[in-house]
């Protein structure tokens, strides 16, 4: 469990920075409207200390998202691209797990669907076997396969993101492979899809 305090924040938010400014960039250079967005600004990501055995520093975890700020963005036909930090009541600043803030976003925004993009196939019944690939599977599923320890390490908060986000009133989730050519295409519009789909 990683422990946050404040040089080791300032230094992940001003890394988070820079990799917000390269993706804005690219993003408009392929002919799209992109505006960088910090989570802690204007209570866009609203966040509490998160409570645990050990003090965990600046951790922290979502407690709610000003959904206005980004819908103002989208009105005006504008991809919103967020840095996850959270800012707490108590005034301070939080590193927030950037899959968590990404599902609390999707349905505070009441998205149909929430996808996350990574650099694996999907979710593997056997993680030693690439043929035992999951396609589709349900929350429960899901919740299983966390306890049973097949889903492991970096998958377990994308899969918690995806339960989230569909608890929340999210309709279909996904984990697709972002290296895959055309993959967000080819899973949201085939049937077949390329990734791992959650649903309730």
């Amino acid at each position: 469990m990683r422990v946050t305090d404040q040089e080791t924040l300032n230094i992940v938010e001003e890394e988070l920075k820079n990799l917000n400014n390269i993706i804005v960039k690219e993003i408009n250079e392929l002919g799209a409207k992109a505006v960088g967005l910090n989570g802690k600004d204007e209570k866009l990501i609203q966040a509490e200390k998160k409570k645990a055995k050990i003090d965990l520093g600046l951790v922290g975890c979502i407690t709610g998202i000003n959904s206005e700020l980004i819908r103002d963005e989208l009105k005006k036909d504008r991809i919103a691209v967020i840095l996850p930090m959270g800012a707490g009541k108590d005034k301070k600043v939080y590193n927030v797990n950037a899959d968590e803030a990404a599902a609390s976003i999707a349905w505070a925004l009441e998205a149909e669907k929430f996808v996350l993009l990574t650099n694996v196939k999907g979710i593997l019944r056997n993680p030693e076997d690439a043929h035992s690939f999951l396609s589709t599977l349900n929350i429960n599923e899901a919740h299983g396969l966390i306890e049973e320890n097949v889903i492991q390490q970096g998958m377990v908060p994308k899969v918690k993101a995806c339960i989230l986000a569909l608890e929340k009133g999210v309709k279909k989730t996904h984990i697709v492979d972002a290296r895959t050519p055309h993959g967000l295409l080819l899973e949201i519009f085939t049937d077949k899809g390329i990734g791992t789909e959650i649903v309730k």
